[in-house]
C-alpha cells in the first residue's frame, strides 16, 4: 500500500548510553538500538506491506513492518474509523528510539511504547477451516531477544476483532515485561471514554497522582477541576457534560494520562456522540487489569501535537489495554522458557451509547426511566430471536421483548414495565445462552475511595530492616527503575546481614548480567550457603539455578550440570534447569540422557519451544526422522514464526540478521556447529536487507564464525574471518547478548591488537 509518509533520518552512528533517562516512568535505556534524532521534513509516497482484512461488518489494515501495527479499524455497518485512520505515516521524536506514528494499534511490550515500534515483524498469514484467518506478526524484541508474537484474528461470522498474544521467554533468566495495546481513537468535544462504573479512582503514572473519576475531586496534571464543576456544556444529542469530568476529551486541556484502579470489569471504551458510533473492548480481567486513557489535552498545545503527526487536522484519544498490568510502570514476570497466551477483543457499537456491561457476545445498556426502560444491545454476530427479559432487584420478570438483533442493527427502545421498581437488571438471552446480563445500579467501588499516592522509598541507611531493604532493590530491579539501582539496598542489606538470600541473589544476577562471573559467583554461594545451612534442600532453589549459569559461562559445564540438577527439585525451576541439563547432554553427545531431559522439560513446560526444538535434533541423532518431523510439524502449527523451528523443517531463514544469529547461537549451544555455519551465512545476506534503525551484526557474526570454525579445528579459515571482522563497516553494530560479550573477550584474549574487538 502507498502511504504519504516522512521517514526518519539515519540515526546517530554512535552508541546511546541513555541508561538514567526516565521514560513513560521507567528506564528510557536505547542501547543497544541507534538513536533516531531527525525526521526527514521530505514527505514522499512509500510502499509498506500491508496486509487488508474484511468480512460483512468490519475492514482493518495492518502493517507488518511498523511494529505490526492496525492502521485503521472501519465499522462497514456505519462508515466509520472506530480506529483512528492516520492519512500519512508522520513520525514525530516520541518513542523510545525516536520515531513513533499515531493512529491505528500499536502493541507495546516489553516496555511501553515498544521499543521496536518503528521496525519492521516478521508476518505469516493463518487460515482456519472455517474461514477465519489470523495475520502473525513477530519478532525478538531488542534489549532481551524474547520472542513477541501478536496474531489479528478475523472470522467470517463475526463482528468481532480477536487479538491471540504469545510471549515467550527465549533467553536463561527470568525476564520482566509489560503489555500494552495502545488504541487511538479520534477525538472531538463530542468523544467520551467509558470505563466500568465500578472504577471511583484513577491514577497516575506508577500511581505518583491519584483523583477520583468520573469526576475529578482534587487537582490533577496541574489543572483545578473541582473549580470547573459548575462550567456545563452542552455536546450531540444535548447531554449537558460537567467540565470536572475526566471521561470528556474536552474537559481535558493538558496531556494527561489515568490509569484505572481495581476494576472487577472485563470491559471499557470510546463513543463519539455525534457518530452515535464507538468501540468496546473485552478481556479477560483476572489477567487483563490494565484500561488507560491518554491525551495531548484539548488545547492549543494538544492541536500542535496533531499538526506535528498527521495532517488531517484530527485529535485522538488512546485508550490501553494492559495485561498483566494495570500502571505504567508496572511490570510483570516471565521465566526461561515460558510461554504466557491470552487474548483481547475489541468490536464497534452503534446507537446505544456508552455501556454498562460487555462481553464478547454483546453489549448492554440498561436505564430506569420511571415505569418504563431504556434498553440498549449491540451483539457481534446475527442474533434472531433475542430474548430481553428485565428483572427486579430479587429477580421477579417485569418486562420482556422478543428482538432480531444483528451487528450494525443494535436494539435501542424504551420497554414499558409492569410496576414500577427500584434496580433493573438486563438478561439478554438467546436460545439458552445468555449472551450479557447488566444493571441499572452502579455496583460498589472497585477500591478505596481514599487511596494514597505512592511513595518513593527512603534511602538505603533509612530503611529501618533488613527485609525491607531487599523488597525494594527487587521492586527497583522489577521496574527498571530509571534513576535508582537496587544495588545500594542490596549492599546496605549485606551490609547488615553478610549472608542475606535475596540481596545476595540480587546482586549475583546482576553481577552475571553484566559479565562479571567471579564476582556473581562468590555472591551467590554465599547465598546458597544460607539457605542449605540446616536445609540442603531449600524450598527456592533460584540462587543454585543462578550459580549454574555462572559456572556454565566460566566454561565448568558438568559442575553447571550438578547446579541445575539440585534446582530442577524445585516446580519454578524443573523446565529451566532440564532444559539447560539438556543442551548441555546435546553438545557432549549424550543424545539419550538429552532426549530424557526434554520429555521432564516439556512435562513441566510443553509449549517451551527451543526444547521442542532440541528434541527434534536429537530425534534425528538418533535415527528417528518420522519422530522428529511429527515434532517439529506440530511446533509449526503451534507458533508459524518459531524461526529455530522453521530452519529444522528446512523454510527459509527470511527473518532479519540478528534474529539469524540468535538462531545460530541455538545451533552452537547444542554442538550443531555446521548449521550454526549454514545459518551464519544467511545472516550475512539478511544484513544486506536491514532496515534503518535495526542494530547491525557485520563483524560480529564474522566473529561467532571463527569461534565456530575454531571448534572444527579449521584454524586458517578462523583467522579469515576474524581478518573480515577487523574490516567490515561496523556502523550500527552495538553488540548487546551476554554471549556477545563473552565472545568478543575471548577475541581480545587471543589477540590483544585487534582494535575492533576490542571497540566492540
Amino acid at each position: 500500500m502507498t502511504i504519504d509518509s516522512q521517514l526518519p533520518e539515519a540515526p546517530d552512528r554512535y552508541p546511546a548510553y541513555l541508561d538514567r533517562r526516565v521514560y513513560q516512568g521507567s528506564s528510557g535505556r536505547v542501547y543497544p538500538l541507534p538513536f533516531h534524532d531527525r525526521i526527514s521534513p521530505v514527505r514522499a509516497p512509500a510502499e509498506w506491506d500491508a496486509v487488508h482484512l474484511e468480512n460483512r461488518w468490519l475492514r482493518l489494515l495492518i502493517l507488518p513492518e511498523l511494529g505490526g501495527r492496525i492502521h485503521f479499524a472501519h465499522d462497514r455497518t456505519r462508515d466509520y474509523d472506530f480506529f483512528y485512520r492516520n492519512p500519512v505515516i508522520k513520525p514525530a521524536l516520541v518513542g523510545l528510539t525516536g520515531p513513533w506514528v499515531s493512529g491505528g494499534v500499536e502493541f507495546n511490550w516489553p516496555q511501553h511504547h515498544r521499543p521496536a515500534t518503528f521496525l519492521p515483524t516478521d508476518v505469516e498469514i493463518e487460515h482456519e477451516s472455517d474461514g477465519a484467518v489470523t495475520v502473525w506478526c513477530s519478532d525478538h524484541d531488542p534489549f532481551d531477544r524474547m520472542k513477541g508474537m501478536h496474531g489479528v484474528r478475523m472470522r467470517p461470522d463475526s463482528a468481532v476483532l480477536e487479538l491471540r498474544v504469545r510471549l515467550y521467554n527465549r533467553g536463561e533468566r527470568t525476564r520482566t515485561f509489560l503489555w500494552w495495546t495502545n488504541i487511538a481513537a479520534r477525538a472531538d468535544e463530542n468523544y467520551q471514554s467509558f470505563f466500568p462504573r465500578d472504577v471511583r479512582v484513577v491514577a497516575d503514572h506508577a500511581k505518583r497522582a491519584m483523583t477520583a473519576f468520573p469526576a475529578a475531586d482534587r487537582a490533577y496534571y496541574g489543572v483545578d477541576y473541582p473549580a470547573r464543576h459548575d462550567e456545563v456544556g452542552t455536546v450531540a444529542g444535548g447531554e449537558r457534560v460537567r467540565g470536572d469530568r475526566l471521561d470528556w476529551y474536552r474537559n481535558i486541556p493538558v496531556p494527561t494520562s489515568y490509569m484505572c484502579v481495581g476494576s472487577k470489569e472485563n470491559f471499557f471504551g470510546g463513543y463519539d456522540h455525534a457518530a452515535r458510533a464507538g468501540f468496546v473492548h473485552v478481556a479477560d480481567r483476572q489477567i487483563a487489569v490494565g484500561k488507560k486513557q491518554w491525551t495531548w489535552g484539548a488545547s492549543e498545545f494538544g492541536d500542535a501535537w496533531g499538526r506535528n503527526l498527521t495532517d488531517d487536522g484530527s485529535a485522538y484519544v488512546e485508550l490501553m489495554a494492559g495485561v498483566f498490568t494495570d500502571n505504567q510502570p508496572d511490570f510483570s514476570f516471565i521465566a526461561p522458557g515460558e510461554t504466557k497466551v491470552f487474548s483481547q477483543f475489541w468490536y464497534p457499537i452503534q446507537e446505544i451509547g456508552p455501556v454498562h456491561a460487555a462481553t464478547v457476545d454483546a453489549a448492554a445498556r440498561v436505564e430506569l426511566r420511571g415505569t418504563s426502560a431504556r434498553v440498549g444491545v449491540v451483539v457481534t454476530a446475527d442474533r434472531p430471536g433475542c430474548r430481553l427479559r428485565l428483572e427486579d432487584g430479587t429477580g421477579a420478570v417485569v418486562a420482556e421483548t422478543l428482538a432480531d438483533i444483528a451487528p450494525g442493527k443494535p436494539f435501542h427502545e424504551s420497554i414499558p414495565l409492569e410496576r414500577a421498581v427500584e434496580r433493573l437488571v438486563l438478561r439478554v438471552l438467546h436460545g439458552e445462552d445468555l449472551l450479557v446480563a447488566c444493571d441499572s445500579t452502579a455496583p460498589d467501588a472497585a477500591e478505596d475511595d481514599q487511596l494514597a499516592p505512592a511513595r518513593e522509598p527512603a534511602a538505603p541507611e533509612d530503611v529501618p530492616s533488613v527485609e525491607e531493604l531487599a523488597v525494594i532493590g527487587a521492586h527497583l530491579d522489577q521496574y527498571r527503575h530509571a534513576t535508582r539501582s537496587p544495588e545500594p539496598y542490596w549492599r546496605e542489606a549485606l551490609r547488615r546481614d553478610p549472608a542475606h538470600v535475596a540481596a545476595n541473589t540480587g546482586l549475583a544476577g546482576r553481577a552475571y548480567q553484566r559479565g562479571d562471573f567471579a564476582e556473581a559467583e562468590k555472591l551467590v554461594r554465599a547465598a546458597i550457603s544460607r539457605l542449605t545451612t540446616l536445609n540442603p534442600n531449600p524450598v527456592d532453589t533460584t540462587a543454585l539455578y543462578l550459580l549454574g549459569l555462572v559456572l556454565e559461562r566460566q566454561g565448568r559445564a558438568e559442575e553447571a550440570y550438578d547446579a541445575y540438577g539440585s534446582s530442577s527439585w524445585a516446580r519454578a525451576w524443573r523446565a529451566p534447569a532440564g532444559y539447560r541439563m539438556a543442551r548441555i547432554d546435546a553438545a557432549h553427545g549424550r543424545d539419550t540422557e538429552a532426549l530424557s531431559r526434554l520429555q521432564d522439560v516439556l512435562r513441566t513446560e510443553p509449549e517451551h519451544l527451543q526444547a521442542r526444538a532440541l528434541r527434534v535434533i536429537v530425534l534425528r541423532r538418533n535415527g528417528k526422522p518420522g519422530a522428529a518431523k511429527a515434532v517439529a510439524e506440530a511446533t509449526h502449527a503451534l507458533d508459524p514464526l518459531d524461526w529455530w523451528t522453521r530452519d529444522l523443517l528446512g523454510l527459509p531463514l527470511t527473518t532479519d540478521a540478528q534474529t539469524c544469529l540468535d538462531i545460530a547461537l541455538e545451533y552452537i549451544g547444542v554442538g550443531e556447529h555446521d548449521a550454526a555455519l549454514r545459518v551464519l551465512d544467511i545472516a550475512c545476506e539478511r544484513e544486506g536487507a536491514r532496515a534503518i534503525g535495526q542494530t547491525a551484526a557485520g563483524p560480529l557474526l564474522e566473529y561467532y564464525r571463527a569461534e565456530v570454525l575454531r571448534e572444527l579445528g579449521r584454524d586458517r579459515e578462523a583467522s579469515e574471518a576474524v581478518g573480515k571482522a577487523q574490516v567490515l563497516d561496523a556502523t550500527w553494530c552495538f553488540p548487546s547478548r551476554l554471549d556477545d560479550a563473552v565472545t568478543l573477550q575471548r577475541a581480545v584474549n587471543a589477540d590483544e591488537t585487534d582494535a575492533r574487538a576490542r571497540a566492540l
